[in-house]
């Protein structure tokens, strides 16, 4: 019996906007890795996300742990690009202190 040996390519792929999803799903990656660090098993990543498969997980997270920096330069430039969004979303909205103030007004009795 032989045994052929073959090299499987990580189960992302690429949404319209740059982020890289897991498996079919639409779960980023950075959530999977995020979880990992913070002590996650797969099995524990799957329950978490239930729409991600088991398979999928590992194979992930070994990609990881084979291209950390690719990974993580990766995750860098998605921070950067989260970080962005955000400044541009606040200086659209402007000063929200009085809408905030006017909100806890209403919440007091």
């Amino acid at each position: 019996m032989s045994f052929s040996l073959q090299a499987d390519s990580p189960p992302l792929h690429e949404d319209s906007d740059g982020a890289l999803r897991v498996g079919s799903s639409r779960v980023l990656l950075e959530l999977v890795i995020q979880s990992f660090r913070d002590g996650a098993t797969p099995e524990t990543i799957v329950q978490q996300y239930s729409a991600l498969n088991l398979p999928d997980v590992y194979a992930v997270i070994a990609y990881y742990l084979r291209h950390r920096n690719e990974v993580e330069e990766y995750l860098v430039q998605r921070e950067e690009k989260a970080r962005s969004v955000r400044q541009k979303i606040e200086l659209r909205q402007g000063n929200m202190s009085e809408i905030r103030q006017r909100l806890a007004a209403r919440r007091q009795p």
